[in-house]
């Protein structure tokens, strides 16, 4: 009775606010795309990255969160173009958004690009409340459900970066949407998301690297989001490592450079909030394919 009633709570809770916090990932440094437009093209191939997340395993109306991207170059030019489709289930949410994104590059040095980037995206939200436990079904608020509510935005980044180092710091979604149901009886607001991230390649030899990193995320009305994490590379192909997203969750990462150009990781959260009782941790998931030409191929598997 305790849990039901504690997963109730969370639930009505999810619900009023909606979208109010972008998806969450714990491999960030691999799925930029989404966040920040200019780090599109960046890593000079074609990149097709895939993800999936589970979070709060066993806790009913969990997050659960699927995303895909594709973003290349274009040759003889200092343009990169990208493509990604997100899309969150919560509750009695369901939030599906795709984004187009362009970037434009400029060297500073030898070594250092400094790129920017604007992202056109839509979103499609579905809240059905039937799938709540409506205590009073007479309410207002629950009578019409949120059907396909269509809503564009526009967002944009910066990204400096070299094969050692990345700043970046984006907002990808300019304009506070709000949706309503049929009667306005719900409204459910997107608030803007600051993302500020960095990361360094250190090596310690020849055959081990370590890159430290962090995102930070702000946003009106929730608090403060850091990740920190450390990721350890082996002999170019295996990697190991921790994380800890402030006042939420430790996380243990792995991956594998499979071949040059495929690479798989996986993540599991440890849950250090209150909610930690009454769920397993969250898993998370990716897959990144990439295609090298012939006059471009990176010898050295980068971590970002």
């Amino acid at each position: 009775m305790k849990t039901n009633s504690i997963i109730l709570l969370l639930l009505l809770a999810m619900v009023p606010g909606f979208a109010q916090q972008d998806s969450q990932y714990t491999h960030y440094m691999y799925n930029t795309i989404t966040i920040n437009p200019a780090y599109a093209g960046s890593r000079g191939v074609t990149s097709i990255f895939g993800l999936h997340r589970t979070q709060w395993v066993g806790l009913d109306g969990a997050p659960t969160t699927n995303a895909f991207s594709i973003h290349s170059p274009i040759q003889n030019s200092r343009l990169g173009i990208g493509l990604s489709f997100v899309n969150d289930k919560i509750g009695a949410g369901d939030q599906s958004n795709i984004g187009a994104d362009l970037s434009y590059s400029i060297p500073t040095s030898e070594k250092y690009d400094l790129s920017f980037g604007i992202k056109v995206s839509a979103d499609l939200l579905n809240v059905d409340y039937t799938k709540l436990n409506r205590y009073d079904p007479s309410n207002p608020l629950f009578q019409n459900n949120i059907d396909n509510e269509f809503a564009p935005n526009v967002g944009a980044g910066v990204y400096y970066h070299s094969d050692q180092l990345y700043l970046g710091f984006s907002v990808p979604n300019f304009l506070n949407v709000r949706h309503f149901d049929d009667n306005a009886s719900a409204a459910v607001k997107d608030r803007l998301h600051y993302y500020l991230m960095g990361g360094y390649v250190f090596d310690l030899s020849p055959s081990v690297k370590l890159k430290p990193s962090v995102l930070t995320k702000i946003v009106s009305g929730a608090p403060l989001q850091v990740d920190l994490s450390a990721n350890v590379l082996l002999q170019d192909k295996v990697s190991l490592g921790l994380a800890y997203r402030w006042s939420a969750a430790a996380t243990a990462m792995a991956g594998i450079q499979i071949t040059d150009g495929l690479l798989v990781g996986y993540s599991y959260d440890f849950d250090t909030t209150s909610l930690e009782n009454y769920n397993s941790g969250s898993h998370e998931i990716f897959l990144r394919f990439e295609l090298f030409n012939i006059q471009r191929r990176i010898i050295t598997p980068r971590f970002f």
